[in-house]
């Protein structure tokens, strides 16, 4: 349940949205509007101090607040994928391996990952929770065998309701993170060779369990702001024997993306009469920076058609590798399938996770996080925008922490990573996103941990892209 400054933050922004309050205009003042609004005036001020952080308000001092005029068009990215062409085989492994070492590797000034800021976590209070569950004996004597921890279970289901969904403790199952969610509804719905139509550019973690499958690749065009073309995606249908279309319509990596709720409703929609199924990736469902959560795709499923697929370790605990998965119709073959992989769930972790969730903790930490994520990609896409060659254009997300980065086309990023490492920085080059090697100009940054180190690394990428262009 938001608070009443957020509802009230919520219904200013959508005002805003609407035109009733236009960029560079000054909105009412903080008495004005409680009258308006019927809330005390530290509720207005409250809703103020969140929509500043958000970015969607400015204070101009000794003068009131003013809706933020925001970047022009032109500092967004346009460009998009081609049309669909034929489904390809996906090799991106060893190249995002080498990334990822390098992204673990604290000599270095880490921009490469998409990690949750440690400042962010409640540890102090996992830990306690993580303490209470290991007296449980149970929990560490005996195999947690799939669907897993009943406890979790039952706060996920609970949790659930946020994103829209009414589901039952026994329609979750949970698994190791959301990668093995993900992998094995893969592995429920398809066979070696199928093809799988994603969102492109698109998170490397997907196309590293498509390769391990041994599945082929159909790269849809995606807007960096509304997410998955539905009219490409229903003309590749037509054309391509697709057999499961694997999205993240909230906040997608790497663009940040959102899918409208209308267009969430038509892709279950299209899928289910094309009879393909839809595999939803909702790991930064709860990032979004507005208090009033998105539904999920699989909301508007009255089939079990849709797989849906998420976890805590973007919000968390991403050491505790706890996912889930409601997998519709698919639910028995993905609970055989888990049995076989790895046979339990960590039961300890789970318990302890559970305990967490029984409070109101994470309603807190979400309020939180929300702001300052909002914060930090504001300070991050200013940065870049001011320190990148002229012409760079930067995505302008909803939710998350990532950045994606479109430079001159003259510039290629994958080339130019070993000497940004040799200068001390890493970031996750465009390819790494595409099955088609696609996006050589581009890049994504992590601003999850922005601060003076980030902002001196983004000079240095800045210089390095503009000695390419020289």
């Amino acid at each position: 349940m938001s608070k009443l400054y957020e509802q009230v933050a919520d219904q200013l922004t959508e005002l805003v949205n609407k035109g009733v309050y236009n960029h560079g205009e000054k909105l009412p003042s903080v008495r004005r509007l409680s009258r308006q609004f019927d809330v005390s005036t530290t509720t207005v001020v409250e809703a103020y101090r969140l929509l500043e952080d958000q970015g969607v308000l400015e204070v101009r001092p000794q003068s009131g607040h003013y809706v933020a005029k925001r970047e022009p068009d032109v500092s967004a990215p346009r460009a998009t994928c081609p049309e669909p062409n034929n489904p390809v085989p996906v090799t991106v492994g060893d190249l995002v391996l080498k990334v990822m070492k390098d992204n673990h590797n604290r000599d270095y000034v880490r921009l490469g990952g998409a990690d949750t800021a440690a400042d962010l976590l409640p540890v102090k209070r996992l830990q306690k929770c993580i303490a209470k569950a290991s007296t449980d004996e149970t929990s560490l004597t005996v195999y947690d065998h799939p669907p897993g921890c009943l406890e979790l279970r039952q706060a996920l289901a609970k949790l659930s309701l946020s994103a829209g969904l009414h589901c039952s403790p026994d329609d979750i199952i949970l698994t190791l993170g959301c990668q093995e969610a993900l992998t094995l509804c893969l592995r429920a719905v398809c066979k070696v060779g199928d093809v799988v139509a994603i969102e492109s550019p698109t998170f490397y973690g997907q196309l590293q369990a498509i390769e391990m499958l041994g599945l082929r690749v159909l790269e849809i065009p995606s807007d960096p702001a509304e997410g998955m073309s539905l009219d490409a995606l229903m003309l590749a249908l037509d054309q391509m024997p697709v057999r499961a279309v694997l999205v993240t319509p909230s906040h997608n990596n790497p663009t940040g993306s959102c899918m409208s709720t209308d267009n969430r409703r038509e892709l279950v929609e299209i899928l289910e009469q094309a009879q393909v199924p839809l595999i939803e990736d909702d790991v930064y469902g709860d990032l979004g920076y507005n208090s009033t959560r998105l539904p999920a795709a699989a909301s508007f499923d009255r089939s079990g058609n849709v797989l849906y697929c998420s976890s805590l370790s973007k919000t968390l605990a991403p050491g505790y590798r706890l996912g889930w998965t409601v997998a519709g119709r698919y639910q028995n073959e993905v609970h055989k399938l888990k049995a076989l992989t790895n046979l339990a769930s960590p039961s300890v972790l789970a318990l302890g996770m559970a305990y967490y969730l029984m409070g109101n903790s994470y309603d807190r930490t979400l309020r939180t996080q929300r702001r300052e994520y909002a914060r930090r990609v504001r300070e991050m896409r200013k940065a870049i925008l001011k320190e990148f060659p002229s012409g760079t254009r930067v995505s302008d997300p909803r939710g998350g922490y990532v950045l994606w980065v479109e430079l001159p086309r003259r510039v290629k990023t994958l080339e130019l990573y070993e000497e940004a490492r040799n200068r001390g920085v890493i970031y996750a080059p465009g390819p790494l996103f595409s099955a088609g090697k696609r996006y050589a100009h581009c890049l994504r940054l992590d601003a999850s941990e922005w601060g003076p180190e980030a902002q001196k690394a983004v000079k240095i990428l800045g210089r390095l892209f503009a000695e390419s262009l020289a």
